[in-house]
């Protein structure tokens, strides 16, 4: 009993030492630190640190690079072909060329031919003379004139219609009488080009005394 006890005291005073030893520790860092002299120990033992402060700059988004340049190809030059032209010598002539090239026109049809018209005329060998139908009246009274009648003769010679009278003769018996010598006469139709035809004349009547 004595044994132990005399063991629990020192281990009891061994602690109690350990525990002072811890007080005494604790209150040295708390005067080192309350004096400042901690600060000046770690700055003798360690150098103060140097920091570098790096701005990290942003990169900024690069435009893409220029297209490469367009290459002009030079134009191909094609030479010309040689072109050889023969030249006639001009020989010495009278013969008159045409060096025209515009479009030279025909020439207009040439009218046609005008017919040859041959006028109708008296047929006096088929027609009965102007004594048979002068008036006895004017023979009388020597009375003389001429008077103009308009006679249309048809192809065939005769006489196409009633005489009318164009120029008096100055008396009516005797513009009366050459009417009716004028519806008894026979006509030489008109012709064109050799043809008969029809067509229309006048004739001088004339009364004369013998």
């Amino acid at each position: 009993m004595a044994a132990y006890a005399r063991h629990d005291t020192s281990f009891f005073s061994q602690r109690a030492l350990f525990l002072v030893a811890i007080i005494v520790i604790h209150i040295g860092l708390i005067y080192l630190f309350a004096s400042g002299l901690a600060t000046r120990i770690i700055h003798v033992v360690a150098p103060p640190l140097e920091t570098t402060i790096v701005q990290d700059v942003k990169q900024r988004d690069t435009p893409p690079p220029p297209p490469p340049p367009k290459m002009e190809r030079p134009p191909v030059e094609i030479p010309p072909p040689d072109v050889t032209i023969n030249i006639p010598v001009e020989s010495q002539t009278t013969a008159i060329t045409n060096v025209t090239t515009k479009h030279v026109e025909a020439p207009p049809p040439a009218p046609p031919r005008p017919a040859v018209v041959v006028p109708a005329s008296l047929d006096i060998k088929h027609s009965p003379s102007t004594d048979d139908y002068y008036p006895p009246t004017s023979i009388r009274m020597n009375e003389t004139g001429s008077a103009v009648i308009k006679l249309c003769a048809a192809a065939n010679g005769s006489v196409a219609g009633t005489p009318t009278l164009e120029k008096s003769s100055g008396s009516t018996r005797l513009d009366e009488a050459a009417i009716k010598w004028g519806t008894h006469v026979r006509m030489k139709p008109a012709t064109s080009d050799g043809k008969p035809i029809g067509g229309c004349v006048p004739l001088k009547v004339s009364f004369v005394l013998k």
